[in-house]
C-alpha cells in the first residue's frame, strides 16, 4: 500500500478520468477548494432575497462555498458530469399543446441522486484500490456543495447566463457529481465563457426571473414556483407558467449549445410512465396512491401530491376552454387541501371567461 508521499499524483488524476468514463460519467475534472468569487455572488444573490424560501442555501453558512468547512481536510474536489437528455421528439413541441403536460427533461426518468451516488462510491473504491485508503467523501446535490461553481474550476464548463453550467460537448443536460478528497491531485483549468452576446435565454425567460446576466431571481423562476415553493403561486404569475407543471426548460431549449447535446446512454434516465406524452387531464386524474407509486424512485415524488395538483391546476387554467377541463376541476374544488381548493378555484375562473 502506497503512502500519500509515494504516489504519482499526475499519473493517479489520469487514471481516475479514466475510471469516471468506464463508470459512465461522461467527464471528470478536478479543481481546488477556493470558491472566493463563487462566495461573493452567492452572499449578493442571498442579500437581494431572491432565493425565496429556500432557507437551506444560506442555513449552512460558510460551508457552503468553503469546503474544507464542510469536510475538514479536504484539498481537492473531483467533479463528474453525466448527461440526462432522453432521445425523444424536440419537447418544444409539448410547449405549443396547452392540453399536454410539460415536465423538466431531467425528471423524466429515475431520480439522479441514488444512480450517481453509487458510481462516486465505485469511483473511490477504484482509488482505494490503487492506493490505499483516504479521505473522501461523496455529494450529488445532496449537502451544501457550490456543484456548478467547482465544476467550472474543474473544467467541466462555464456558468451561462441563466446560471447553468454550460459544455461545449453536451450543452446543459446533464447532472453534476462531487468527490471531496484529501489527496493532492493536480487541477485541470478553468474554461472561459463563450455565451458572446448571446442573450436568448434571458429573451425567452416565460416570468423574466433572468433579471441580468449570471442573475436569476428565483421567486419568479417556474421551477422555483413548481418545485421549490410550498405555497400558493403568485397570481400574476400563475397565466406565465402555460402548461409546465414541474420545472422549466425553456433557457436551456434555446441556448445555442445544446445542438451539440447527445442523448444519454442510461436507461434509468428515460422517460417511465408516459410522463413525456401525458396531458394535463391525464394527470389530473391520478389519485394519490397512483402519484405515489408513479413517481416511486422519482425526483418528482418530493413536492408532494397536494403541489402536485396545484400546479396541474394552474397549467389546466391556462389550457384552452374545453368542457371536460372545467368538469375536472369541478371534481376537485372540494379538495381537502386549502391550497389546492384555491388554484382550482382559480383555474375554473380562468376557463369560464371570469378571469383574463
Amino acid at each position: 500500500m502506497e503512502t500519500q508521499h509515494d504516489i504519482d499524483f499526475n499519473r493517479l488524476a489520469r487514471a481516475i478520468k479514466r475510471w469516471g468514463v468506464d463508470l459512465g460519467f461522461q467527464q471528470v475534472g478536478i479543481s481546488d477548494t477556493d470558491l472566493g468569487e463563487a462566495e461573493h455572488h452567492l452572499n449578493h444573490w442571498l442579500a437581494q432575497k431572491r432565493h425565496g424560501e429556500m432557507d437551506f442555501m444560506h442555513k449552512h453558512g460558510s460551508k457552503r462555498t468553503r469546503p474544507t468547512e464542510l469536510i475538514p481536510g479536504t484539498r481537492r474536489v473531483i467533479s463528474v458530469r453525466m448527461d440526462y437528455l432522453p432521445e425523444e421528439a424536440d419537447p418544444r413541441d409539448i410547449l405549443h399543446h396547452p392540453a399536454r403536460a410539460f415536465v423538466s427533461r431531467y425528471a423524466l426518468g429515475r431520480d439522479y441522486h441514488r444512480l450517481m451516488r453509487n458510481r462516486l462510491q465505485r469511483l473511490a473504491n477504484r482509488i482505494v484500490a490503487e492506493v490505499g485508503e483516504f479521505g473522501y467523501r461523496a455529494f450529488v446535490d445532496s449537502a451544501p456543495v457550490m456543484e456548478k461553481a467547482l465544476a467550472q474550476k474543474a473544467g467541466l464548463g462555464w456558468i451561462g447566463k441563466h446560471s447553468n453550467l454550460l459544455s461545449r460537448e453536451a450543452g446543459s443536460w446533464f447532472f453534476l457529481g462531487e468527490l471531496y478528497t484529501d489527496l493532492p491531485l493536480p487541477v485541470d483549468q478553468p474554461l472561459e465563457a463563450h455565451c458572446g452576446d448571446c442573450v436568448a435565454c434571458i429573451d425567452c425567460c416565460p416570468t423574466g426571473a433572468i433579471v441580468a446576466p449570471y442573475q436569476v431571481d428565483a421567486r419568479r423562476c417556474i421551477s422555483y414556483l413548481t418545485i421549490e415553493l410550498k405555497g400558493a403561486i403568485p397570481e400574476e404569475l400563475r397565466p406565465l407558467l402555460g402548461n409546465r407543471i414541474y420545472g422549466c426548460d425553456d433557457c436551456q431549449l434555446v441556448c445555442p449549445w445544446n445542438r451539440f447535446a447527445t442523448p444519454t446512454p442510461e436507461q434509468d434516465f428515460l422517460p417511465r410512465h408516459g410522463l413525456d406524452i401525458a396531458t394535463l387531464l391525464e394527470l389530473f386524474a391520478w389519485t394519490e396512491e397512483e402519484f405515489l407509486s408513479r413517481t416511486e424512485g422519482s425526483a418528482i415524488r418530493r413536492i408532494g401530491y397536494p403541489r402536485w395538483l396545484r400546479n396541474i391546476a394552474v397549467a389546466l387554467g391556462n389550457a384552452n376552454p374545453e368542457p371536460a377541463i372545467v368538469a375536472a376541476l369541478n371534481g376537485r374544488a372540494t379538495d381537502p387541501d386549502r391550497m389546492v381548493r384555491e388554484h382550482v378555484r382559480w383555474a375554473l375562473e380562468r376557463q369560464l371567461g371570469a378571469r383574463p
